[in-house]
């Protein structure tokens, strides 16, 4: 169903981001059940099908519908903004099974039979019993699927939300909304994320304020996560998700490698956004000493600027930078 959240204005002061390892894992699954809706993931959906071969995951398929709710114990909304996958998984794990309970009864009213089901009524009967195998699957997925990959998607994020928190300080809300339009929209307070259904439903923030998480799996979709009591969530699509699993030596223009190298082209072509050294050798797969070493000759060529953020030093390309990553130097 459609959703309209209404802003006052404590929830104005209390926006925030934040990471979730185990969203970004869960997320993996759904990926995994529906690989048709996501195009940009075959890379990464070819590489990881052995590990998925040593995998049940019919239990997660209970609670991923086509349409409809997943519970949200199994990836609450982090309560800092970079929490570690530990952390989250014992926030799992410490989940009280009547409240588990309910959410796994009104996920699984969205897939027919599944209540009535072996595997729903033996985890139903035993909520506590259920938590404990639900996280430690989420456990064994995390590790055979997102961790070796942890640090470069981790570092996608990370570049988005300093995007985002850039157009949040520029423009407000509706400049931090703006390319998410039509999908979203804000107008008079009020945020509207749309989705398939009926007429929106409203929910008052009532001074919770709104978290926002990007991902890199909800691509085409934005998603409004999480009923009450948790804190309204907004869960969207990361920039650059579309080049996330190609190697460096794809993403610069062959003409580009021959005139730069492979690596130092990648490096200039990974900038999209501003980045710092670890997280662009995150990004890249290369040594930081070997990315800083192309940054500061990219930077003397006049292709690059720097500047200070906190304790980091963020790179971004110059427009002479872009354009011969363009081809439009004439």
């Amino acid at each position: 169903m459609p959703l309209r959240m209404s802003f006052g204005t404590d929830d104005l002061l209390r926006c925030r981001f934040a990471i979730s390892p185990l969203g970004q894992t869960h997320e993996a699954v759904r990926t995994l059940l529906r690989p048709e809706r996501y195009p940009y993931h075959l890379p990464w959906l070819r590489r990881v099908r052995p590990a998925v071969a040593g995998l049940d995951l019919s239990l997660f398929a209970l609670f991923i519908p086509i349409r409809g709710y997943t519970p949200d114990f199994l990836g609450p909304p982090p309560e800092v903004p970079y929490p570690s996958v530990e952390e989250e998984l014992a926030r799992l794990r410490a989940t009280e099974p009547a409240a588990a309970r309910r959410e796994m009864v009104r996920s699984m009213a969205f897939t027919p039979g599944a209540a009535e089901s072996p595997a729903g009524r033996a985890l139903l009967d035993d909520p506590a019993r259920a938590v404990r195998r639900l996280a430690d699957l989420t456990e064994r997925i995390w590790h055979a699927l997102l961790a070796p990959d942890w640090p470069r998607v981790r570092a996608l994020l990370e570049a988005d939300v300093a995007y985002r928190a850039r157009q949040l300080a520029d423009g407000g809300l509706e400049r931090l909304f703006a390319d998410l339009r039509p999908v979203v929209d804000w107008s008079e307070g009020r945020l509207t994320v749309s989705t398939r259904g009926e007429d929106p439903e409203v929910q008052p923030l009532d001074g919770r304020g709104l978290l926002l998480m990007p991902s890199v799996f909800v691509w085409p979709d934005v998603v409004s996560g999480f009923a009450p009591p948790w804190q309204p969530t907004v869960i969207y699509p990361a920039r650059g998700v579309g080049r996330l699993w190609q190697e460096p030596v794809e993403r610069a223009a062959d003409a580009l490698v021959r005139l730069l190298g492979a690596n130092r082209a990648a490096v200039l072509s990974g900038l999209e956004e501003p980045a710092s050294t670890t997280a662009l050798a995150q990004r890249l797969g290369l040594a930081p000493s070997s990315v800083s070493a192309h940054l500061a000759v990219l930077r003397s060529a006049g292709l690059l600027t720097s500047r200070r953020d906190g304790h980091r030093v963020l790179y971004e390309r110059t427009p002479l930078g872009t354009a011969l990553l363009e081809g439009d130097v004439a």
